[in-house]
């Protein structure tokens, strides 16, 4: 038998740890071990990169949001929070920690982010560096909705003003913008993911996966390719809103690397096969023929999928991935890798708690 630990956030004032056993007959079961109190709408959470005991999560509020940081217990549950610190905006919908030890949070409704330095192994908060403004479109706003880091450039999708920013960021915690990186015109890009030299890009408001080359620091790139994420055979009244992409490494046991995206139907007639899961395939990289190619969409019983993520390659938790909606119908699910990645299958299913945004795996 085989087990972890997984933490879930949400809109709600804590945050759950859920126990995932699969038995050596393949059997699996999921069920609530603790609910750590948080303060309100814990919408993402994120570790530290070294220590996997440190977690950090946002207040999704407003007027200005809030950023924490906690201890992992031995049995999975939340230390109450080490230090807490403002994101300096609306609705924090992401933090990351980078490796150098300073925590990025992105606020989508005010349209800026921060910089947070970090002491005490990163369990401790430090701001000193600015508040970072991202411009908004001529009559629009700015919705900065996620930060990756990738080689010495943060890439910050901005669903708003339809671009991928992409910042460098000094010793002195000084911001400098390269050339950011255009999409289409209301796709409104929401997640990205990096891969070789390859830029996937999730956009929320036409439900579209496109892939194009990552530009040098000074040039931008055009899409090479761009598909829907949606179900055709969605019932009528369905409308489709992308989420989440996730793109994991390829290992020995699963050599293949597939891309991984989560609809979410917010219509007023939902598919009571629940929303789906689009794996695609990218093939012809290099040639004329580079395309993304669907291959598979798997239902899921869950109401427009927020949160989703696969678990560690060790011990072969990469097989399986977590997901919730923030609707209640469908609880929290995990599904198995079957047919080397190309589809997925429900193998345990949890109401406990109705909804859940983001996850870790401990």
């Amino acid at each position: 038998m085989v087990s972890w630990r997984i933490l879930a956030g949400g809109y709600d004032a804590f945050i759950a740890t859920y126990l995932f056993t699969v038995a050596a007959n393949g059997t699996a079961d999921l069920r609530v071990l603790s609910r750590s109190p948080t303060g309100r709408d814990v919408s993402w959470i994120t570790q530290h990169p070294f220590n996997k005991q440190l977690i950090y999560a946002v207040n999704e509020l407003t007027p200005t949001g809030a950023v924490q940081s906690f201890n992992v217990n031995p049995d999975g549950s939340l230390s109450q929070a080490l230090d807490t610190v403002s994101s300096g905006g609306a609705h924090p919908a992401h933090v990351v920690a980078l490796p150098n030890g300073k925590v990025v949070v992105l606020n989508y409704s005010s349209g800026d982010g921060r910089i947070i330095s970090t002491t005490n192994g990163g369990a401790k908060f430090n701001v000193s560096g600015p508040l970072i403004k991202f411009e908004a479109p001529l009559g629009g706003v700015s919705h900065p909705h996620q930060t990756v880091e990738h080689e010495d450039s943060l890439y910050i999708p901005d669903l708003g003003a339809d671009k991928i920013w992409r910042v460098q960021v000094g010793d002195d915690d000084q911001v400098t913008f390269r050339q950011a990186i255009s999409q289409p015109k209301g796709s409104g890009p929401r997640h990205i993911a990096i891969s070789g030299d390859r830029l996937y890009t999730l956009h929320e408001l036409t439900s579209t996966l496109s892939v194009q080359p990552v530009p040098s620091l000074d040039a931008t790139s055009t899409e090479i390719a761009s598909v829907s994420i949606a179900p055709t055979d969605a019932p009528s009244g369905a409308k489709w809103s992308a989420a989440e992409i996730l793109i994991p490494n390829a290992t020995e046991r699963l050599p293949k690397q597939y891309i991984y995206t989560s609809n979410r139907n917010i219509g007023f007639n939902p598919d009571q096969r629940g929303d789906t899961i689009a794996i695609f395939e990218h093939v012809g990289k290099g040639t004329s023929d580079e395309k993304l190619v669907l291959v598979n969409q798997v239902f899921t019983g869950l109401s427009q999928i927020r949160g989703m993520e696969f678990g560690p390659a060790e011990g072969g938790g990469d097989e399986y991935l977590i997901a919730s909606g923030v609707q209640p119908k469908g609880g929290v699910v995990v599904l198995k890798k079957v047919d080397g990645g190309r589809d997925l299958e429900v193998v345990a299913r949890n109401y406990e708690v109705p909804t859940r945004t983001s996850f870790v795996w401990l």
